[in-house]
């Protein structure tokens, strides 16, 4: 009997989200019984805005049900070139956006009309885990450029610049960052354009998804505002999942030069054509509504994060960079710890606590936990975290 189809070297080449994986394999345990305490979310515990859900199912009631645009909606696409505007700063016209199906397919969209065969793309470290995989989809190459919770998780620009060839292409930016919580200043994005001015053929992508999600006292600068200059070589990325609560409804966006956004139209025309309809329409309902509930959520995570912070920072041999946004937090485990995907699987085998290791991040001597959840639930995570670093 002949066996299984042969994959091609691009499946054989690919490693699956190792986030959903362990959420996964955790939502499976509690299903059979089993007494997890999660700490691997990566999205809001709350409920989308109601007013964002009934604006949804007004379109449904008025018959948006039909086949659109693939670049998306005109009128949600002309809003969120006027948040862009007015909020962000950048200029946007609406032939400069593109709705995509959540922001992974806005970035997987852009690597695919931007990159060759073994054009690089630099990725500094730690980071988001689907980057590389995307960048390889694409035919590139992912260079990362490491950072340490030693340093701050702070951008080395003398590595980054050391790390720039004449096949690199695009520079990946992520702030508020994913797994560390890191917030970009303005003083480093002015320094990070300084060196992008100095290569004439270097783009950048900022990923700004958790936007909204600061620390007390922060604020969130756009690379393309700061360096106006530099929008045509700029790409922004952005959503709905995170400040809104909107995960599963797969709302993303990607803007930037014109002539890249039609190019990413066109490819998503003969992928997955244009974003659901009548959940459109509950973005732009988001985007027209008061952020009364976006400040709220914030004002939550900001609440949890420091009761994740202070019982993590009580702890010997843990080292934390206190994150400033998204709601996570990174640990760099003690000296004695060397695998994190190891120490994971004993987490959850041993303690019945999800986390996921820093490996898929690009460090593996940290491990990411999230405060997307309750202040009970960060309480017995911290609990069951201490037992498991006591433990020989």
């Amino acid at each position: 009997m002949p066996g299984p189809p042969s994959l091609s070297h691009r499946a054989l080449a690919l490693q699956p989200s190792l986030t959903l994986a362990i959420s996964a394999r955790a939502k499976a345990l509690q299903q059979q019984g089993v007494d997890v305490c999660s700490l691997s979310a990566g999205e809001p515990d709350f409920g989308t805005p109601e007013f964002i859900v009934e604006a949804t199912i007004q379109a449904l009631r008025d018959g948006i049900t039909r086949y659109g645009p693939a670049a998306g909606d005109p009128e949600l696409r002309a809003a969120i070139a006027q948040k862009l505007s007015l909020e962000n700063n950048i200029p946007t016209q609406t032939d400069q956006v593109l709705v995509t199906n959540g922001g992974k397919q806005a970035i997987y969209n852009l690597f695919q009309v931007l990159l060759n065969p073994g054009d690089e793309v630099i990725i500094p470290a730690p980071y988001w885990l689907s980057y590389p995989e995307i960048v390889r989809l694409a035919g590139g190459k992912p260079v990362t450029v490491p950072s340490s919770a030693s340093d701050g998780f702070g951008l080395d620009l003398n590595l980054i610049e050391q790390s720039i060839t004449p096949a690199t292409k695009l520079l990946v930016l992520n702030s508020p960052g994913n797994p560390t919580g890191r917030v970009l200043d303005l003083r480093e994005l002015q320094a990070l354009a300084e060196l992008v001015r100095r290569h004439p053929n270097l783009m950048v992508m900022s990923d700004e998804i958790y936007e909204y999600l600061l620390e007390d006292g922060e604020s969130h600068h756009s690379f393309a505002a700061v360096a106006p200059d530099l929008r045509q070589r700029c790409f922004v990325v952005n959503g709905f999942a995170k400040g809104w609560a909107m995960t599963g409804w797969r709302l993303g966006y990607l803007s930037g030069d014109s002539t890249v956004i039609k190019a990413a139209a066109a490819l998503q025309s003969q992928s997955t054509s244009n974003v659901c309809s009548f959940a459109q329409r509950g973005a732009l309902a988001a985007l027209q509504g008061s952020r009364d509930c976006v400040r709220e959520m914030a004002a939550s995570y900001n609440t949890r994060r420091a009761d994740l912070c202070h019982g993590l920072q009580q702890m010997e041999g843990i080292t934390l960079v206190p994150p400033r946004g998204a709601f996570y937090a990174f640990p760099r485990l003690p000296d004695a710890i060397t695998d994190s995907l190891a120490f994971c699987e004993r987490a959850l085998e041993e303690e019945g606590l999800a986390i996921v290791p820093g490996g898929a991040f690009g460090d593996d001597r940290c491990v990411r936990l999230s405060c997307a959840v309750s202040r009970e639930t960060i309480s017995e995570g911290l609990s069951r975290f201490q037992r498991l670093l006591t433990r020989p």
